[in-house]
């Protein structure tokens, strides 16, 4: 029989390989959906990933109604309201993701399909994040944004259902799980233009159900009384630190469902860029880009620790566990990959500030 943390190492592969498939075959990409949503007037990547968020929420949701994860053991649902590192970190992240032209999870994806740039961000994104975490900048994040966080009693957790439950009871949860379910899911249905994009509809629903599984996972198939762990879901910024820990101190660390996301993502990017003929090696131009790559991983990673999360870790993940930092985090992120994309194509920072705090349709 498989040990707990096999199985969850296991599952996380799984869940990576599904998520792998959908970034590459389905075409699931966070900036792109907000690429295509600011400059092309295209939001159909946009309502899949209101899809997915959807699916995740109900999914689970559900799975914590029957007593099959309990979401208070997860990062998210802590006794404060992280307002600093939300909006600071999703704010850096978000530039970070415009410079290198995608994010953490875009980055693995990638990488399965033979890009050898995607390398170089895995490497800096995964040491800046684990520096952010336990090492030089971990002080500075520390003394910055921790007070910056809005303490709640200790009685409290920051999920949406929690902080309403004083005006609506036991009603709480299901009325906030009902209407934002109701809300992304007619969002991203009601003109039907996702419907007739059948690759992108399928990857927001596989990417939803794939958050789902992450928190069963872990929370129910991988839980040892024995060795008692956070629950988690899919989240890329963190875990990316913790693989090249885990390949550097193979023996001072083990696997687990983070580290097996990480694999599985890569593992899924290049079986469908090889079952579609789209693999090939790819490099940077010249050095402007590589140090543009190189600065927004690092601007990732660090902003990714401040803000407990990336597009998918606080947008999915925290969100279906009614995290209120996830749709700070989010709001942030879109500012911060507004303003880095605006400076991609003018090379300059003032007018894309300008155009930020305009924020054009």
């Amino acid at each position: 029989m498989l040990s707990p943390s096999v199985l969850t190492f296991a599952c996380g592969l799984l869940a990576g390989a599904v998520l792998g498939v959908a970034g590459r075959a389905g075409r699931f990409c966070t900036l792109a959906m907000l690429e295509d949503a600011f400059f092309g007037a295209d939001t159909r990547r946009l309502k899949s990933f209101a899809l997915a968020a959807a699916v995740a929420l109900v999914a689970t949701q559900s799975l914590a109604t029957f007593g099959l994860v309990d979401l208070s053991r997860s990062i998210y649902l802590t006794s404060s309201i992280p307002l600093g590192g939300a909006i600071l970190g999703g704010f850096l992240f978000g530039i970070g993701m415009a410079l290198v032209g995608t994010c953490g999870f875009g980055t693995l994806v990638r990488i399965g399909g033979g890009d050898l740039r995607a390398i170089v961000v895995f490497l800096v994104l995964g040491v800046s994040a684990l520096a952010a975490m336990r090492g030089l900048t971990g002080f500075l994040r520390v003394a910055l944004i921790e007070p910056l966080s809005l303490r709640l009693p200790e009685t409290m957790t920051q999920g949406m259902d929690v902080l309403l439950s004083a005006a609506l009871g036991s009603y709480a949860r299901p009325m906030v799980v009902s209407i934002a379910a109701v809300a992304l899911s007619a969002g991203a249905l009601a003109d039907g233009r996702l419907v007739r994009s059948p690759r992108l509809l399928l990857s927001g629903l596989a990417v939803g159900l794939a958050v789902a599984f992450g928190w069963f996972a872990t929370g129910w198939l991988g839980n040892d009384d024995f060795d008692p762990a956070r629950v988690a879901s899919l989240t890329f910024v963190a875990p990316l630190g913790n693989t090249v820990l885990y390949i550097a101190t193979l023996s001072g660390s083990h696997a687990d469902f983070a580290i097996g996301s990480v694999a599985g993502v890569i593992l899924g990017s290049f079986v469908a860029a090889m079952f579609s003929h789209v693999f090939r090696w790819e490099a940077c131009d010249d050095a402007r880009e590589l140090k543009r790559h190189m600065v927004g991983a690092l601007l990732m990673g660090t902003g990714g620790v401040m803000s407990m999360g990336c597009t998918i870790g606080q947008g999915l993940s925290a969100f279906s566990a009614l995290a209120v930092s996830a749709p700070i985090t989010m709001l942030a992120i879109t500012c911060g990959a507004r303003l880095g994309l605006e400076y991609t194509m003018t090379g300059e920072w003032r007018p894309a500030v300008r155009n930020l705090l305009r924020m054009p349709s």
